[in-house]
């Protein structure tokens, strides 16, 4: 039976660290994530989305996990064509004297392709200890849907190879219709992971969660309905609480997800005090009470 992998988006948010969450004991880096790893299966790295991390760290997380534990690795901004602050880049990638934020056109390509060098040798301690899940390419909401996008997720996700990739996207063109077949057409031609998102409706970035496995992989990640995701902060947009009968629901739907792929990974991104925690916990729970294999949530 597939097995289902639940966790959050982060295990080190700085509201997550003032919810108390965390016992007092778990009170380093290191501590922490060890404290995240008897919990949950899964995790998010959301900070390699902000700045490519050492390789002194990554194996760092890999020294505080279990065996059985998986890091899904978000690619840095600036591959997937968001403005990426110039501060962000190693010192000596960092174009002189040009504009505060760049975009991948702005890096001449011996940087870029040595930036890529890299973000897979941070990533090469996950591989090696068999804890890398997948690279996770978040394209912003204004790519939209055409040759040469594809071109360009099929180009990123050769940089990536042989680990798995998943890919979010957030225009809605890639969905439109008979569009949404041809995308996931797209995606499974080049055995790549589509990532499905649960996220408010009738915005303009917003997308349909449309459960479907395109790779031996499938993944979902849980936003949250918050109803302040066009006008909020960073927290606003990502405070909601799944009650019950929504996980109920989900835990159904995802069993049923489940039976097309050989693995299953659940995010909760809705990282504000600890609510993601709570919510993949109970998940977890509600997942092994339909007796499905599931990542460990011990109370």
């Amino acid at each position: 039976m597939t097995v289902i992998k639940v966790g959050t988006s982060s295990w080190a948010d700085r509201t997550l660290l003032r919810s108390g969450w965390y016992p007092r004991e778990a009170n380093t880096p290191a501590g922490r994530l060890s404290y995240y790893a008897g919990r949950f299966a899964l995790v998010e790295v959301d900070t390699s989305y902000y700045a490519v991390p050492a390789p002194e760290t990554t194996q760092g997380w890999v020294d505080a996990t279990g065996d059985d534990f998986t890091f899904n690795v978000k690619a840095y901004r600036l591959f997937t064509g968001h403005p990426t602050p110039v501060a962000t880049l190693p010192a000596d990638l960092r174009p002189v004297g040009g504009p505060a934020q760049i975009r991948r056109r702005d890096l001449p390509p011996t940087a870029y392709d040595e930036l890529w060098r890299r973000f897979r040798a941070a990533l090469d301690p996950i591989a090696a200890a068999d804890r890398l899940g997948a690279v996770l390419l978040q394209f912003p909401p204004w790519l939209a849907r055409g040759d040469a996008a594809r071109r360009r997720i099929a180009e990123l996700a050769d940089r990536c190879r042989p680990w798995r990739v998943a890919v979010e996207l957030r225009h809605g063109s890639w969905f439109d219709g008979r569009a949404a077949l041809e995308t996931l057409a797209f995606l499974r031609d080049h055995g790549l992971t589509f990532c499905c998102v649960d996220m408010p409706q009738g915005h303009p970035e917003s997308v349909p969660p449309i459960l479907h496995a395109t790779a031996e992989l499938a993944m979902v990640r849980m936003h949250g309905h918050s109803t302040a995701w066009d006008g909020g902060d960073k927290e606003d947009r990502f405070r909601y609480v799944y009650g019950d009968r929504e996980l109920r629901i989900w835990s159904e739907l995802l069993t049923e997800l489940a039976e097309q792929a050989d693995e299953l990974h659940v995010l909760f991104n809705n990282c504000c005090a600890g609510q993601a925690q709570r919510d993949a916990e109970r998940l977890t729970e509600l997942l092994a009470a339909r007796r499905v294999p599931a990542g460990r949530s011990r109370r």
